[in-house]
């Protein structure tokens, strides 16, 4: 069946299924909370860094994307290597990719190539955390509490949401249309979890749970509502609010600015965007949540997170990455770049897109490629990063880097310093524990404009 062929069935190899893996970490932690708790504020933290993004666009393309048969091809190697894909030329002398990227490569003089991106972990779950906290998934702190190690350490989007706080109506770090996976607000707790939509835009009756009042609550009765809540806070404004009291106070005040706001409920709602522009996308998944993700950002977002699978392609990996998989990612991505540029926004908002892997260079007798860290190319745009370059090489099978191997802490704290945020600032866990938001790591300076 296509579905199974293509690795969209519903479980990576390691057996964990897909949905129970991204709610895995957040269940515990969230489960049964409403809208005001999922919504978080904080005070914007002054860095002194020098700011490039207003706004951060992440695809998360679970599973692992191939390398070798995307962007970092290899015609000379044996045919056990290489593939059956060629390369082609881009709108940037000199710079080539694969035939199954036609539309990014029209518009390679946006967008930055880093083809020397490694690390040593090979499984699904522990790479997505390591990709999204920057930590290894063990905690001692957690391991004594028996808590998970997936809601110890706190995600990119929470750190970037309480670091910088809300920039508009819409919350400051929302994903689409699933949970990114491990990682969430960590021990930094609820107030600082994504809202997550968990609704797929592509969908022609899409909308966004939790955004309206419920029909059967009418406007007056609603109003009242809002006195009455107004009348209780002011019934306790002789004493002072601590814990508890003072975190759900925040809560509703936001739920209720994000219900109530106009503009939060435009920027929500794709239908209002011109039949050409969703067709410019593409009308698939990853293509309208691309575009949503332009319209939150417009409105204030600081981290939208775009989930996207399956990319784990252990078998028939050409086929499912020519026909499924790359052809609405190569549109979708290409679509959103040049729609921000043409919008003035790209310099301010950054773009990234990878997996928590590559694939093996050698293809395997499935003809498919398994899961190698060791080496993978990372594309970014906008907000700082330098536009139609490649930085970093590999070796003449895309196994290892042959320039200077970047981290994911070295991506992590690149990120940060665009975004200006302190990467060495460091949180205490509940038991004391200081943990650095980036715990070492280089800013890569290669990839700075």
């Amino acid at each position: 069946m296509l579905t199974q062929q293509f690795g969209m069935g519903g479980h990576f190899c390691d057996g964990i299924s897909r949905r129970r893996s991204l709610t895995v970490g957040a269940t515990r932690l969230l489960g049964g909370l409403t809208l005001p708790t999922l919504l978080q504020l904080q005070a914007q933290a002054a860095t002194g860094a020098p700011v490039k993004a207003k706004s951060c666009i992440f695809f998360m393309l679970e599973g692992g994307p191939s390398h070798i048969d995307m962007w970092d091809l290899k015609p000379q190697a044996p045919s056990e290597i290489r593939g059956p894909f060629n390369q082609i030329s881009t709108n940037v002398t000199g710079t080539q990719i694969s035939e199954i990227l036609p539309h990014c490569a029209g518009i390679v003089d946006k967008f930055t190539i880093l083809r020397s991106h490694s690390h040593n972990d090979n499984a699904h779950q522990t790479g997505r955390h390591w990709l999204l906290t920057g930590y290894p998934p063990s905690f001692a702190d957690g391991q004594a509490k028996g808590i998970p190690f997936n809601e110890l350490y706190p995600s990119i989007g929470s750190i970037i949401s309480r670091e910088l706080g809300p920039r508009g109506d819409v919350p400051p770090y929302i994903e689409i249309p699933n949970a990114l996976g491990p990682g969430g607000p960590g021990f930094y707790g609820p107030k600082y979890a994504p809202f997550t939509i968990d609704n797929d835009p592509v969908q022609p009756d899409f909308k966004v749970r939790d955004l309206d009042v419920p029909a059967s609550i009418s406007s007056d009765r609603f109003n009242r509502r809002k006195q009455l809540l107004a009348a209780t806070e002011e019934l306790g404004a002789g004493h002072a609010a601590t814990g508890r009291a003072v975190m759900m106070e925040s809560y509703y005040e936001q739920a209720m600015k994000l219900v109530t706001s106009h503009e939060a409920r435009k920027a929500f709602d794709i239908h209002a965007e011109p039949a050409e522009i969703r067709e410019r996308y593409g009308y698939s998944s990853i293509g309208q949540c691309s575009l949503l993700a332009r319209r939150l950002v417009t409105a204030g977002c600081r981290f939208v997170g775009i989930e996207h699978g399956s990319w784990d392609t252990h078998f028939d990996n050409f086929t499912s990455h020519s026909k499924a998989l790359v052809p609405p990612t190569d549109l979708a991505f290409s679509a959103l770049v040049s729609d921000l540029d043409e919008r003035g926004m790209l310099d301010e908002t950054l773009v990234i897109m990878m997996g928590e892997m590559g694939r093996t260079p050698r293809i395997n007798k499935d003809a498919g490629r398994d899961h190698w860290s060791q080496c993978q190319t990372v594309i970014l745009a906008g907000g700082g990063i330098k536009r139609g370059v490649v930085i970093g090489a590999s070796d003449s099978t895309a196994s290892f880097p042959t320039t200077h191997p970047y981290g994911i802490q070295d991506l992590l704290r690149t990120v940060f310093h665009l975004m200006g945020v302190d990467a060495d600032k460091v949180y205490h866990t509940p038991l004391g524990r200081p943990v650095p938001i980036v715990n070492g790591g280089k800013r890569i300076d290669e990839l700075l404009a």
